[in-house]
């Protein structure tokens, strides 16, 4: 009763929303005396017609003193990475390995420099830092470790390429001594799904707690509706990407014959 009385006098006075549910979760970690509690701005994505991009705050707070860590992953599957080399002059796919498991997006915040935070072995276990993710072979890939190493760098090299891998860790800002907050931005190019938000306490070298929070990325409007066609029915969405193109062309062709 006091969360929804807390709400409605939010609304009476203009607080946003995402901060009344941070009084109210602050409230109850206090009385449940949880080490930790987050929350996101919006726990969905919606992309529409010329989405560009969108950032989501992610905000919480603490029991005491500690370092946080904010991990997102976006919906995992097999990636295939192929090594070109030249022969006769020719560059030619000649090794290829493939990854399962492989997130579509990837992006860390943290409070402090991550090699502060813990050993690489508590990173590791966690998958906190774009190094320390597990990028395991196929079971059907038979791969030395000097080549697995080149193809992992090649794989995270090109996420990070496209915008879907943090080139650095993002930065986790304390407002005071326990609450926190953190800015996730998500490029054009980002993957529709489920996504995975965990955020970590760390104290003295280990993780104290844990939590996980779920984001979906999700095609609506006309966007959504030329995706399901292209999924469900390719052969009709093929042809008529064809003469689309056709039109387009021919109408082209008759403007500039009047020029």
């Amino acid at each position: 009763m006091n969360g929804v009385r807390l709400l409605e006098r939010g609304r009476r006075c203009g607080i946003p929303a995402f901060l009344i549910v941070l009084m109210v979760a602050c409230g109850a970690a206090t009385a449940a005396a949880q080490a930790l509690v987050a929350d996101l701005s919006s726990h969905l994505i919606a992309i529409s017609t010329g989405f560009v991009g969108t950032e989501v705050v992610l905000f919480g707070a603490i029991d005491g003193p500690g370092e946080v860590a904010v991990v997102v992953t976006g919906p995992k599957g097999r990636v295939t990475v192929r090594k070109k080399e030249s022969v006769g002059g020719i560059w030619m796919n000649r090794q290829s390995v493939a990854f399962d498991q492989v997130p579509s997006y990837y992006a860390v915040a943290v409070s402090s420099p991550l090699a502060s935070l813990a050993s690489p072995a508590v990173l590791t276990r966690h998958g906190i830092g774009v190094t320390h993710l597990p990028l395991v072979p196929a079971a059907d890939q038979v791969v030395e470790a000097a080549s697995l190493a080149s193809f992992r760098a090649a794989l995270i090299h090109e996420k990070q390429r496209d915008g879907l891998y943090g080139t650095g860790d993002g930065q986790v800002v304390f407002l005071g001594q326990r609450l926190f907050r953190t800015t996730i931005s998500f490029p054009a190019a980002v993957a529709t799904g489920a996504y995975s938000v965990g955020v970590f306490l760390i104290r003295d070298g280990d993780v104290v707690s844990a939590q996980t929070t779920p984001l979906i990325v999700n095609k609506i409007g006309l966007s959504a509706g030329i995706s399901e066609v292209a999924q469900r029915q390719p052969a009709l969405y093929g042809l008529a990407a064809v003469i689309g193109a056709f039109l387009i062309g021919w109408l082209a062709g008759s403007l500039l014959g009047r020029l």
